[in-house]
């Protein structure tokens, strides 16, 4: 049987973002190398005008998702997950999100609020999660983004992010 269309049955089976490497140890009959390759493949594949769907690599992995132009159609059928964010949701978010990992105390320095609700929201929807402590007196918890954050917002990476001269040139 072809990898690519094996990949494409896992892809269309999984809820969550599927890894190259997670791939090759369960299909121990494809190299690591090959499985990429279907993987881009595949991806390319689906960039067809004719396709409402495309295989998008997020949060480590590939997931098969609509394309953003069917979404009005697509809500009147399957309810959207839930990640509607309050405002200081996603200031406390993008904070960690840009400072990771970034202690509790420098949240609320740069929002000049106390941050403890949003943080406590954000671990609840596993966008951020506890990294450990920084080297501070009283050894404070710090905070960084999941994989779930670069799924939901659909970056490979944290390097996906937009810059703030990218942000900038959006007023120009």
């Amino acid at each position: 049987m072809e990898l690519k269309v094996i990949l494409e049955a896992v892809l269309f089976s999984s809820s969550r973002p599927v890894a190259s490497k997670q791939v090759a140890r369960r299909l121990e009959e494809f190299s690591l190398q090959d499985i990429e390759e279907a993987f881009k493949i595949l991806v390319r594949d689906y960039l067809s005008p004719e396709r409402s769907v495309e295989i998008a690599e997020v949060a480590g992995g590939y997931q098969m998702r609509t394309k953003v132009d069917y979404r009005d159609y697509i809500k009147r059928f399957v309810k959207e997950k839930d990640v509607a964010l309050s405002r200081p949701m996603l200031e406390t978010l993008s904070i960690i999100a840009y400072k990771q990992p970034v202690a509790k105390k420098d949240i609320d320095a740069v929002r000049g609020v106390d941050s403890s609700r949003a943080i406590k929201h954000l671990l609840e929807k596993r966008l951020i999660d506890i990294t450990g402590r920084n080297g501070d007196a009283g050894k404070k918890l710090t905070f960084r983004t999941t994989a779930r954050f670069l799924e939901v917002y659909g970056l490979k990476d944290i390097e996906d992010l937009p810059t703030y001269k990218d942000i900038e040139s959006l007023e120009e």
